[in-house]
């Protein structure tokens, strides 16, 4: 799939929920999000059949994103049947962590190929501030759990928090060192104004080369995070929803009220 834009986009993001057990600041509005009902959401079959067609026009690469994905009973079945589709190369996960612990060999054993993992602080009582409800210690028992299941190289996202975190980019920056972990600095976004920047170690933000597409949890197409173009696949048909995705993706993202972070992933 080529956009008018000579960028080839083979990458698809799918949020498979919009909910989530933490309650990040820069993540989740201060007046919460209203939840989608559950006949909205994609099932797993209608996510295998976007990813089937997908791969029928280019598409290689998958991420599963929320909310947070492993809130959703069963996501190990989902990476196996994604795991089956002829073309597709790679699959990730971005979570908070928490679930690891039970779930990485689970997801390994099942295709999953590596994980991002959102970790902003190391200490404990600021870790709580900025999730809501998080406590660390579940995070870094997910973070050894993903690294000894395999499923590697283990990335740590890092959201810089003006005026939060700042100090703490240190004793990050050592304790992913200790533990073989690849860093990431993410400069925080405002999806309604369209203020982005490149993520610091990785592609992420960087209009010229992006490649990807987003799926939403309740099955519309989004060709850029910063944009409020939506194409519905159970409406228009999921080949025609990538097509016009792809025929319509911005050079640039100028901002959107259409979705939040908590609900189409980062």
């Amino acid at each position: 799939m080529l956009d008018r834009f000579n960028r080839q986009i083979t990458y698809l993001r799918i949020s498979v929920t919009d909910r989530c057990n933490f309650r990040c600041s820069y993540c989740m509005p201060e007046e919460g999000v209203e939840l989608k009902r559950h006949e909205d959401i994609l099932s797993f079959q209608e996510i295998v059949d976007v990813v089937k067609t997908g791969t029928k026009l280019g598409l290689k690469k998958i991420r599963l994103t929320g909310g947070e994905p492993l809130v959703r009973k069963n996501l190990p079945r989902l990476v196996k049947m994604i795991a089956e589709v002829k073309g597709i190369e790679d699959i990730s996960l971005t979570t908070n962590g928490v679930f690891l612990t039970e779930l990485a060999t689970q997801l390994k054993e099942a295709g999953l190929k590596r994980v991002n993992i959102s970790l902003d602080t190391l200490n404990p009582t600021k870790f709580k501030e900025i999730t809501g409800t998080g406590k660390l210690e579940d995070v870094l028992k997910g973070i050894d759990a993903a690294n000894r299941a395999g499923l590697t190289p283990v990335k740590i996202n890092f959201v810089r928090i003006p005026g939060e975190n700042e100090e703490d980019e240190k004793q990050i920056k050592k304790y992913c060192k200790e533990k073989n972990l690849e860093l990431r600095f993410i400069r925080q976004m405002n999806l309604k104004t369209g203020e982005f920047a490149p993520v610091e170690g990785g592609t992420g933000g960087i209009c010229e080369i992006c490649n990807r597409l987003r799926l939403t949890a309740d099955g519309f197409m989004v060709p850029c995070l910063h944009s409020g173009l939506r194409f519905n696949v159970r409406k228009l048909g999921i080949e025609e929803a990538f097509r016009q995705a792809v025929n319509l993706k911005p050079e640039k993202g100028i901002g959107t009220g259409t979705h939040e972070f908590s609900n189409i992933g980062g």
